[in-house]
């Protein structure tokens, strides 16, 4: 099927010469109303963040930044998690006494909980929270996790204390429900799993909050890559205590999902017979039923459907011509739209790239990314009513 060239204006709604952004896809950055759209500021791009060193947290009003925080547990690619709660208060990562915590705060009158463990997710009714080991995942993944936290587990490749931690957010308690050992034991067809080293990451609540999902990857050593170390990925889902684990079937790849159902997942994965597309997967049974835009836009980015599940919006990666690509498709009909284009920044080390991140605002009808097309890394406001009509 053919893409239709629709070229959206991208409206800057972070300050022109603040370095701002708001950090991954899977989260609502907005109040219902559509207002208060977070953001961190910072003062440097192009490199790394060191220990220690602060991101503001704020958010975005009339084209102004108000910030309400600040945060040393953030990194450029999903930033510090920050997002709603509620509609009175924020949460978002931190570092408290040499630990990540996440941190709850009202920014109308400062009242802030701080919970023992970072938050990687919010389950749909806000009563739990999964969490994971962010300074394993730094050392495996930069880009995705903080440095500088002393880790239990360094010299372990895997163990029965570290993997998918749930966390009650009444009590603060968490503890491991899927733990690294438990992964590394379900792969008994696959030796090396045992002697390598392994972590989680990209993990979900279903909508009904019955479920969760998680990446689960392992280093490998292919001979084509002459040594370096590469990683085979799994994504796996199971009941909220952790029970009733089952794998999503796929060779060794998958990249980025989103749920559009309560038992139906929508991923970037690799099979034998036709390669990396977006399928949709049944949960219980494991299998994909049904392949996504197939030959009509790179078949891996970051993926979501619109609140009414009828439009799907994802990006690329850099393209030949050095822009990231946007793009819309209507999942009835399978008309597509490729909706921008934005300069890229292809010469700064991989972990601080500006990836697009495109996510719905509310109401359906508009979404922000993140983009560096203008030179400095900014938010955008992309007003879809052109094509999504009511």
């Amino acid at each position: 099927m053919k893409i239709c060239q629709e070229c959206l204006p991208a409206r800057r709604i972070s300050p022109e010469k603040d370095i701002c952004f708001f950090g991954y896809y899977d989260k609502y950055p907005c109040l219902d109303s559509g207002e208060f759209h977070l953001a961190h500021r910072v003062s440097f791009q192009g490199r790394q963040p060191r220990y220690g060193e602060a991101a503001e947290v704020g958010f975005l009003r009339d084209g102004q930044y108000i910030g309400f925080g600040s945060t040393c547990a953030w990194n450029w690619q999903q930033g510090s998690m920050l997002q709603w709660f509620d509609q009175r208060q924020v949460l978002y990562n931190d570092l408290e006494q040499g630990k990540h915590v996440a941190r709850l705060l009202n920014p109308e009158n400062g009242e802030n909980r701080f919970f023992d463990r970072p938050v990687y997710t919010l389950s749909p009714d806000r009563k739990y929270a999964l969490s994971l080991n962010f300074s394993r995942l730094d050392r495996e993944r930069p880009g995705y996790g903080y440095p500088g936290v002393d880790d239990p587990t360094i010299e372990y490749g895997y163990c029965q204390n570290d993997g998918v931690f749930l966390m009650d957010l009444a009590s603060g308690k968490s503890r491991v429900v899927v733990s690294l050992a438990r992964l590394v034991e379900s792969l008994p067809d696959v030796p090396e799993a045992a002697r390598t080293t392994h972590w989680v990451n990209h993990m979900l609540f279903s909508p009904d909050g019955k479920r969760f999902s998680f990446l689960h990857r392992y280093r490998i050593f292919p001979p084509e890559f002459q040594g370096m170390r590469y990683y085979r990925t799994r994504l796996l889902t199971a009941k909220t205590d952790g029970s009733d684990l089952r794998e999503l079937q796929a060779d060794g790849h998958f990249s980025h999902y989103v749920w559009s159902a309560p038992e139906r997942i929508l991923a970037a994965s690799r099979l034998r017979e036709d390669g990396t597309q977006y399928r949709i997967y049944d949960v219980l049974s494991g299998n994909p039923v049904q392949v996504v835009a197939a030959n009509v836009f790179p078949p891996d980015g970051h993926c979501s459907f619109s609140p009414d599940g009828h439009w799907l919006l994802t990006d690329s990666y850099i393209m030949p011509d050095g822009c990231r690509k946007l793009y819309l498709m209507q999942m009835e009909t399978g008309e597509a739209f490729e909706i921008g284009s934005f300069r890229s920044n292809p010469d700064w080390p991989a972990p601080t790239r500006c990836d697009l991140h495109s996510r719905w605002l509310p109401g359906g009808r508009s979404v922000s990314i993140d983009s560096i097309h203008e030179g400095i890394r900014g938010i955008y406001q992309i007003d879809l009513k052109g094509i999504i009509t009511p």
